[in-house]
């Protein structure tokens, strides 16, 4: 059955597992995807690797170091909806593939990118990871257990949550644009910005007083006995959550202590 977004293309420029995963949800969703992979160098894209981050793709092998490699993205870009890259700012617009170089080729281009810090500000060139992104940002200090240190939680929250997701959502948000305006976009997406995004809940419940205690210590942070998780008799474990009062009293019924 074709998917909503049957007919975009979109020409990802491999990298790491943010932008893939931005891809990726496109793909899912019914778009050309074509990864352009580097050559002449190391892997460049962790997608590449992954089977399932890396699905619905067919890819080019590009030197996109050479002026040759960088005009054969250009041409595909003049074919394309959309273009996505993940890396650190600046480093497309020296390859000569950059916003103004593509939306040159193609006005009507979505160029989706992908930072962990954004194209500018004080550690906009500075590198880092998943964890650093989410400490920053304020996701990373209310997850964990109390007189712990935070929990590292995977690196679902900024990498693909707050990073590839957002980055997808803002692609199309662009191409919605796009349809009323007849202009590119360029979407700039970091994902300090989308994990401090994925905080509005939290904040939200600790201005109404919901949130009143530290790490560990409130309703859905293991701090209630009725949402947690415990270990079993067999070695594994098993998750409770009985937040409404007739799913507690039912807990309570089912393990005899109504």
């Amino acid at each position: 059955m074709p998917g909503p977004l049957e007919g975009l293309k979109v020409v990802e420029l491999a990298g790491l597992a943010p932008a893939p995963f931005g891809c990726m949800v496109l793909a899912d969703l019914g778009a050309s995807v074509v990864r352009v992979d580097r050559v002449g160098g190391t892997p460049g894209s962790i997608g590449a690797g992954v089977p399932l981050l890396g699905r619905g793709r067919r890819s080019i092998g590009v030197d996109v170091r050479r002026p040759e490699g960088a005009e054969l993205v250009l041409r595909l870009v003049g074919e394309s909806d959309v273009l996505v890259e993940g890396f650190r700012p600046g480093v497309t617009e020296r390859l000569g593939i950059g916003p103004a170089q593509c939306l040159a080729r193609k006005p009507r281009l979505v160029y989706g990118r992908m930072t962990g810090w954004g194209q500018d500000g004080p550690l906009a060139d500075r590198a880092g990871h998943d964890i650093n992104y989410i400490a920053v940002a304020g996701a990373l200090e209310p997850i964990g257990r109390a007189g712990a240190p935070p929990t590292v939680p995977l690196n679902v929250v900024g990498d693909f949550g707050g990073g590839g997701l957002l980055l997808a959502l803002g692609v199309l948000a662009a191409l919605y644009e796009r349809e009323r305006s007849g202009r590119g976009q360029v979407v700039d997406a970091a994902m300090v910005d989308g994990a401090a995004l994925l905080t509005t809940f939290l904040h939200g419940m600790s201005s109404a007083g919901a949130w009143p205690g530290g790490r560990g210590e409130n309703l859905l942070d293991g701090g209630a006995p009725f949402y947690d998780v415990y270990e079993a008799a067999d070695g594994g474990f098993v998750s409770i959550g009985a937040l409404e009062e007739k799913f507690y009293a039912e807990l309570l019924a089912v393990l005899g202590l109504s």
